[in-house]
């Protein structure tokens, strides 16, 4: 499946609304950086009601990588401080559905796949905080190539609770060495979505044996004069997933994420 292929490809919103009323229409299969300018986007965590205090606990001990922006109740796919006219059920571009911690299918619409018991958790994005970078003038390569950010598992570990434990997962973000300060000054004002990053330059440190092959989207080039630089990602409860092995969840397939009628602009704290 090429996510960037046709038209839909390069059209950009002007509203979350109108964003997901095109996903839920079939019309915008595509990574969703850059899709709607201004807005909030966000993971995606969908679980049982057994196992939502433990992955809320998780969440709360782990804010860098899971900054929950909202939750649902049992078994309602309408997450209203997100959203007017917001289904969680059809409003992203492409889904996870994994079982025991397997992954069982890859869909554009989990409304087959849905229970009453399930509660979803929306988690900070690091798409939101790109737009203060490039409003900065500092480049976003993949952004630039139309590719999916690059993501990484890391021997970063995570704080556990309940069943839930495993790796930190990281985004990458290649920056010459004064606009990788400037990037952590600008990041430091998103704690909602990720924060400052954890790690700048040797990857190996963490965990990363080749960063030319990213565990989830595309590869993107770390040019001589550059650094990567890595940010916390909400892929992280993915790689929990493999390792807690949960009986049912639903997430976003990376770098496919809800799009909100948050504006960023409100996450910054200074």
């Amino acid at each position: 499946m090429n996510a960037g292929s046709g038209l839909a490809a390069f059209q950009v919103f002007s509203s979350g609304r109108e964003a997901r009323l095109a996903i839920r229409r079939g019309d915008c299969l595509r990574p969703t950086a850059g899709i709607a300018p201004g807005m909030v986007q966000g993971n995606l965590a969908i679980l049982p009601a057994a196992l939502a205090h433990d992955f809320l606990r998780f969440c709360q001990q782990n804010p860098k990588p899971c900054p929950v922006l909202a939750t649902s109740a049992p078994g309602d796919p309408r997450l209203p401080a997100l959203g007017d006219d917001l289904d969680i059920r059809t409003d992203l571009p492409l889904y996870r559905v994994w079982r025991n911690g397997e992954l069982i299918a890859e869909v554009e619409d989990v409304r087959e796949f849905w229970r009453d018991d399930l509660v979803s958790f929306v988690l900070g994005c690091s798409f939101s905080f790109e737009e203060a970078l490039v409003e900065a003038g500092l480049p976003m390569r993949h952004i630039d190539c139309g590719a999916n950010v690059p993501m990484y598992r890391t021997s970063i570990p995570t704080r556990s609770a309940g069943v839930f434990h495993g790796p930190m997962v990281v985004s990458m973000r290649p920056l010459k060495p004064a606009d990788a300060i400037r990037a952590v000054q600008i990041t430091s004002r998103f704690p909602s979505v990720h924060g400052a990053p954890v790690h700048i330059g040797l990857p190996e440190q963490i965990g990363i044996r080749d960063i030319a092959r990213p565990d989830y989207g595309d590869p993107i080039e770390v040019r001589d004069d550059e650094l990567p630089v890595f940010w916390a990602c909400g892929v992280t409860p993915q790689a929990v997933i493999a390792a807690a092995k949960p009986e049912y969840c639903i997430t976003h397939a990376p770098g496919y994420m809800l799009v909100t009628d948050l504006k960023n602009s409100s996450l910054a704290i200074f």
